[in-house]
């Protein structure tokens, strides 16, 4: 397989991948994509990211504490209040087509797995399995020191898209997950992260279960033309 093909391949197949068999990853792979995805470019070379590998009891704790808390939440939606995003992942005010899409892509997700509008009990149990890392052996959290600006956000970026293109050069699949910005609070004390760091994102790493349903979910992107234009 020529380069071009091998490396398109790796973009295209990338997915959000929702159940995860319980093979585990060697730590050796885990830092090889690691070191081929710290080579995105950043600002002035500043490589902002911090990466914890989360695994064994710490990462059953704090799937432990995390669904405890998202079922609190369900319980008594006052107590969202305690756990708020550091930083604001989606607009205040959403617009076409923006909101278009998120939508299209939560009930495209609900009526492939069979949930229907009005079925929050199912609802909260999909949305429950992010903190579970959908079943992946491998959970990874990603900071980023608060004196960092905006610019840094976007070095992160390309550097996530990286680790999710290097685990698909080696079979692997992820899903990054903004559904556990919220509970940085509790998140932070169980991997030690410090005052001064602000949580990314978290990310599933695993070998895909290809006989689940959720995975042949796979969302449809606009043609390249619709937002493409060519000033001469």
């Amino acid at each position: 397989m020529n380069s071009i093909e091998s490396v398109d391949t790796a973009i295209t197949s990338r997915m959000s991948c929702r159940a995860f068999t319980s093979q585990e990853v060697p730590r050796q792979t885990v830092m090889d994509i690691l070191s081929v995805a710290s080579r995105a470019p950043s600002g002035t070379n500043t490589q902002p990211w911090q990466v914890y590998v989360l695994q064994g009891a710490v990462r059953e704790q704090l799937i432990a504490q995390a669904c405890a808390a998202h079922d609190a939440i369900y319980a008594d939606p006052a107590v969202a209040a305690q756990y708020r995003d550091e930083y604001d992942y989606y607009p205040t005010q959403w617009v076409s087509p923006y909101i278009d899409r998120r939508r299209e892509n939560g009930w495209g997700l609900y009526s492939l797995l069979g949930i229907a509008r009005g079925e929050k009990d199912k609802m909260h149990a999909q949305h429950q399995a992010n903190y579970r890392f959908f079943g992946a052996p491998v959970g990874l959290m990603f900071t980023v020191n608060r004196n960092m600006g905006r610019g840094s956000l976007l070095d992160y970026g390309m550097f996530l898209g990286n680790v999710m293109v290097a685990a698909r050069a080696r079979g692997l699949d992820t899903c990054a997950q903004g559904a556990w910005n919220g509970f940085a609070g509790i998140i932070k004390p169980l991997i030690g992260a410090g005052p001064d760091e602000m949580l990314v994102c978290g990310m599933a790493l695993g070998h895909a279960d290809k006989s689940a349903l959720v995975n042949t979910y796979f969302t449809p992107r606009v043609p390249a033309e619709s937002f493409t234009r060519w000033v001469d």
